[in-house]
């Protein structure tokens, strides 16, 4: 699960970078061993994910979080899958950079990919937009014809909550109500036909660039169904924000492109999407600042109200 938007510009830092940096070498290390020689290193992100740009058009991404939940780079390699495949379909996604295998490459113990750079544009994206190009995404997804796991996001929250619990990152209640969400959800999404996913479609990780907009952050993905992706992308708005038109203009055009979806369905994976970013808030954000801890609040509320209701 991606903490923020990527491949946008951000702080530049001299080049090259310390030696001790372990991360950034293993990206610079293995770019070299295939062949192209880096002439820069912008820092676009930093978190548990290290963003790189290191040449005019290739971004590299390296987990830091070496001891975090995700072990290994079998997710890194369904991610790479498929981008390739939305991509090689036209559907409106980052590419993967074509100068370097997709990978995953591991360096240094380090699992890295390696993406197109885009320039983004400040400019919002309009609601209907955003509806279609999601549903043009699920199109292209309904030929993808490898193995994903069934609901990830939400058995791999379940499995998460014994490390919250050994970390002492929530009190028993609420470890109690993210089991009783997540399980609910799980139960109440069993039944619904199945597709490959985003994942964690929220509007973080849908950049507006020059040339149009485009979805980035594949790492979630799974097999489940539409609707998941439908409530991540309105969650903020229709609960947080309670800026209902512009959830009514994401779901509408996405209806209007030609998509359909179950409202009993979106009611199991509103709870499912809220129960989820709440266990992974700790972990994505370790220091988390005042309006994180407001809306991590908001969201344990609202859990609490829809409680029972599945």
């Amino acid at each position: 699960m991606a903490a923020a938007r990527i491949f946008s510009f951000a702080s530049r830092q001299p080049f090259p970078m310390p030696a001790s940096d372990l991360p950034t070498r293993a990206a610079i290390e293995t770019a070299k061993a295939h062949g192209i020689a880096p002439d820069r290193c912008d820092v676009l992100q930093n978190g548990s994910t290290l963003v790189l740009r290191l040449t005019e058009s290739l971004v590299a991404r390296v987990v830091q979080d070496l001891d975090g939940p995700r072990q290994g780079t079998a997710w890194f390699g369904r991610e790479n899958a498929v981008a390739q495949h939305l991509a090689s379909e036209g559907a409106p996604v980052i590419p993967m950079h074509p100068a370097i295998a997709a990978g995953p490459h591991e360096h240094s113990g380090y699992p890295i990919n390696f993406w197109q750079f885009v320039t983004r544009i400040d400019e919002e994206p309009a609601p209907d937009a955003i509806g279609r190009t999601m549903f043009h995404c699920h199109e292209v997804l309904r030929k993808f014809d490898e193995e994903l796991p069934d609901l990830a996001i939400l058995t791999e929250s379940v499995d998460l909550l014994e490390a919250l619990v050994q970390r002492k990152l929530f009190p028993k209640e609420s470890i109690e109500l993210l089991r009783d969400c997540l399980l609910s959800s799980i139960e109440g999404l069993a039944s619904y036909p199945r597709q490959p996913l985003h994942g964690d479609a929220h509007l973080g990780n849908l950049m507006n660039t020059t040339i149009g907009l485009l979805w980035t952050d594949w790492e979630d993905t799974f097999s489940g169904p539409v609707e998941w992706d439908l409530a991540a992308m309105i969650w903020n708005a229709r609960v947080l924000e309670e800026d209902h038109a512009t959830a009514d203009g994401i779901l509408d055009a996405y209806r209007a492109a030609g998509g359909n979806f179950d409202e009993r369905a979106m009611h199991h994976s509103m709870i499912g999407r809220a129960a989820v970013m709440t266990a992974w808030y700790p972990i994505l954000y370790p220091d988390m600042a005042p309006e994180r801890r407001e809306r991590l609040r908001r969201r344990l509320e609202w859990m609490e109200a829809m409680r029972g209701q599945g």
